[in-house]
């Protein structure tokens, strides 16, 4: 069984050798860019058809890969100090899941951009541009 960590590095070669945005990826799976980013950065899990879909678009041809991205992935791992009010709680895992996939997509979309520069997010498609 192949750990997620492990498909995350080779999903994330596969996406650098091929040049290719996460825009391109997230019509590919059809889902948008910040949640099909948190895919293939290991923050979420997707359903068969969404594994698999990441994995031709990038020429990943390994069924281990497509199993470890069905797979639950533990969230919040980053930080171990966890807020213990239930809302703020909330409120911090929002981040934790998505934040690295947010922070790549501004970065491919708009270089290395202070953060004050960078644009608000918003949930609907092609919200980075």
């Amino acid at each position: 069984m192949l750990e997620r960590e492990e498909a995350t590095e080779r999903l994330r070669t596969a996406k650098a050798d091929a040049d290719v945005s996460f825009t391109e990826l997230a019509d590919a799976v059809g889902r948008d860019e910040v949640w099909t980013a948190s895919l293939l950065l290991g923050d979420v899990s997707g359903t068969e058809e969404e594994a698999r879909a990441l994995c031709d678009a990038l020429g990943v041809e390994e069924s281990e890969v497509v199993d470890a991205l069905k797979r639950a992935p533990y969230k919040g791992e980053d930080d171990p100090t966890i807020p213990s009010d239930p809302m703020l709680y909330r409120l911090y895992e929002i981040p934790q899941v998505y934040g690295d996939a947010i922070k790549a997509c501004v970065h491919e979309e708009f270089g290395d951009v202070d953060r004050s520069e960078a644009p608000v997010c918003q949930p609907e498609r092609g919200a980075l541009r």
